[in-house]
């Protein structure tokens, strides 16, 4: 009998708690599927090594991709201590949306037809060019003024080979395993020029080491369409997303961002682009 009323009472304080469970929910450390916040977290894929853009640091997260997602995520629903930044390398984003790593990506993401049929976008939120970073007393004031010269880029990088196949045959190209050994490079007279997306290289010259020792020629030689990322048929999330970017646009905290991260090196960026417009 005494067994029996023990084993009763485990059935009952069993039953409660998974009352209590069901009752409770989880603990919402995911991708950030709801769009009202309430305790969850939100999951944002970024680059962590693009100064100016995304970049990691001991005191936290800085960048324009980091103040556009941050923005969004509050119009979601989200604080900034419910957002969890995750690195998403560029080879790796549109299998981090499909599979569920991330909710969102903001990592110099160009929209692209070719993306598209994989991810869908909101956006574009930034209209960047390829660009050159040059001394700031440098002649170089055209892509054709690289004949002749060392033009700088990363490797795995195609940009420096577009401005040898299309404006420069005679430029001298060479590779550094990032940008800051080109920038390096750059500085010692090593080459003579820098190329990759314009946003890119203000945000590595608005660093302190930098300010003031190169500038951008103001070229543009592309149109890169910096999108948000999100899973494919996402569309829901795509249309809140674009409701965010509109009002940063319209409240001023767009501009604010963008003054803030390529302020210091004189980034003479295009206007913010209209949402759904892509600029080919």
């Amino acid at each position: 009998m005494k067994l029996r009323k023990v084993t009763a009472a485990s059935a009952a304080v069993f039953a409660l708690a998974l009352t209590a469970t069901a009752c409770g929910g989880d603990d919402g450390n995911d991708s950030g599927s709801s769009s009202s916040g309430g305790g969850e977290k939100i999951k944002i894929g970024i680059k962590y090594d693009q100064p100016g853009l995304g970049l990691k640091t001991p005191d936290g997260y800085t960048g324009f991709d980091v103040d556009v997602a941050t923005y969004v995520a509050k119009e979601l629903g989200y604080e900034p201590d419910q957002i969890e930044w995750i690195e998403t390398k560029s080879a790796d984003r549109e299998n981090a949306l499909a599979r569920g790593d991330v909710k969102l990506i903001a990592a110099t993401y160009s929209i692209t037809d070719e993306r598209k049929e994989k991810v869908d976008f909101a956006g574009p939120y930034l209209l960047a060019h390829q660009d050159l970073l040059v001394q700031k007393d440098a002649d170089i004031t055209e892509a054709t003024d690289l004949n002749d010269k060392k033009l700088c880029s990363v490797t795995g990088s195609t940009s420096a080979q577009n401005v040898k196949n299309d404006f420069a045959p005679d430029a001298q190209l060479t590779n550094r395993g990032g940008y800051s050994e080109c920038l390096s490079a750059l500085q010692n007279g090593q080459v003579d020029a820098l190329t990759t997306d314009d946003s890119i290289l203000a945000g590595y010259a608005a660093q302190d080491a930098y300010k003031g020792k190169f500038k951008l020629a103001g070229l543009k030689l592309s149109n890169e369409n910096y999108g948000i990322g999100v899973k494919k048929g996402d569309t829901e999330t795509v249309n809140k997303v674009n409701e965010a970017l509109e009002k940063m646009v319209s409240d001023g905290a767009w501009q604010k961002a963008v003054d803030d991260n390529f302020g210091p090196a004189d980034y003479k960026n295009e206007r913010a682009p209209k949402v759904g417009q892509i600029v080919k």
